[in-house]
């Protein structure tokens, strides 16, 4: 399972203020943090918190590589502030995110080769999301044709079948999870599924009861990325149960020591 540490985001009040403040050191340390807990990427997003987000964005990435070579996710719709953050950003990277859209994909994932990098490519496309599984499944298609069509491995393609949340319609998990064990069989070798999992509780009560329980049946369905709050102790537990379970780490009695330790 392949962890996104969601918390440097501008949409956090904390952040926010940091980035503001060109505080360094409240960056750095949650960067730290969120790698201590287990997180493989860090999501880079400077939200709504500066008045020029690609100064802001090459700011925050740069912070972040002084205190480690993780592989960060450049978060942002905005193409400037996108390439903004893939040129301060040394090492691996992944491009958070385009749409389905055929001119998104051919200006998104020619900028993945060009950086060397993963990309994110969300199932939506001028209809916006789709209400059905089918749906879904034709823009995951034309994704992966277009990631063939620039050459890009499909190791470094990411698909996110949207995950709405479940308050507005309470359809919408068990469709993503029929999405994602279709995505599945899209290419030999798939492209991985990911999913921003807080999206799914956006607005409801329990909030971290909803999160945890979808993530362990996605997982299930075959999801092998996500972007989350590492920092979320329940929420790691129940990711590590369900990857023993799945029988994809191995059991032991002290299973969730082991796994942080990998």
């Amino acid at each position: 399972m392949i962890i996104i540490g969601e918390r440097i985001n501008g949409m956090f009040k904390a952040v926010n203020q940091a980035i503001q403040e060109r505080d360094k050191s409240a960056i750095q340390d949650l960067a730290l943090k969120q790698l201590a807990e287990g997180a493989d990427m860090l999501d880079i997003n400077v939200g709504t918190a500066a008045a020029d987000p690609p100064e802001a964005m090459a700011w925050l990435v740069k912070t972040v590589r002084e205190v480690t070579d993780a592989p960060l996710s450049i978060d942002n719709p905005n193409l400037n502030t996108m390439k903004a953050g893939l040129d301060a950003c040394s090492g691996a990277k992944m491009i958070n995110s385009t749409t389905g859209q055929e001119e998104a994909l051919d200006t998104f994932i020619g900028l993945a080769k060009e950086h060397n990098a993963s990309v994110v490519a969300l199932c939506i496309d001028e209809k916006g999301v789709p209400v059905d599984v089918d749906g879904r499944c034709e823009i995951a298609m034309r994704i992966v044709a277009k990631a063939m069509e620039f050459d890009l491995p499909v190791e470094d393609l990411y698909i996110d079948p949207i995950v709405l949340p479940v308050k507005a319609d309470q359809t919408g998990p068990g469709k993503v999870l029929e999405s994602i064990k279709q995505f599945a069989v899209l290419a030999d070798p798939a492209p991985h599924i990911v999913v921003g999992l807080s999206n799914l509780s956006q607005g409801a009560v329990d909030r971290k009861l909803i999160n945890r329980t979808f993530l362990a049946m996605a997982i299930g369905a075959g999801l092998d990325a996500a972007i989350l709050d590492p920092l979320d102790t329940e929420l790691m537990d129940a990711l590590i149960a369900a990857e023993m379970l799945m029988n994809r780490a191995i059991y032991s009695d002290s299973f969730l020591k082991a796994y942080r330790q990998r």
